[in-house]
């Protein structure tokens, strides 16, 4: 499956924005999907996961109740609504997958459990 992330931006603190992950060649019917973000400097951190096949999602507890993340099957899409931004949100966000398990909850903030990943977006919150 290959995985295009867009949507980022520019925005003040205090701001939105809306992040889509589209997956061709494949559909994420039963699999994990999973937004990542990585700031300079730093590791790849989770940010939230959808579990397709339960329709349960996970978040950080750094987005909790600030970010969303949704699915749209018809579109083959998995999005990632962010409000509130804050500085600290800025960074390069990624959407993974794994095309031939299902990650499970005490996997999903392992970057290495996914095979599959979108080229990113930046995300910039200015204070």
């Amino acid at each position: 499956v290959q995985l295009q992330a867009s949507g980022g931006g520019f925005v003040q603190a205090g701001g939105s924005l809306r992040l889509s992950c589209a997956a061709s060649g494949r559909t994420f019917s039963r699999n994990t999907v999973t937004w990542f973000r990585q700031a300079p400097g730093k590791e790849r951190d989770f940010v939230a996961s959808a579990f397709r096949w339960t329709s349960s999602t996970h978040y950080a507890d750094s987005v909790k109740g600030r970010f969303t993340i949704s699915t749209d099957t018809a579109k083959n899409t998995v999005y990632l609504q962010m409000n509130s931004l804050k500085p600290d949100d800025t960074a390069v966000y990624y959407c993974a997958t794994d095309t031939n398990k299902r990650i499970i909850l005490s996997s999903v903030r392992n970057p290495s459990a996914y095979n599959s990943w979108g080229q990113g977006t930046q995300v910039t919150v200015s204070s």
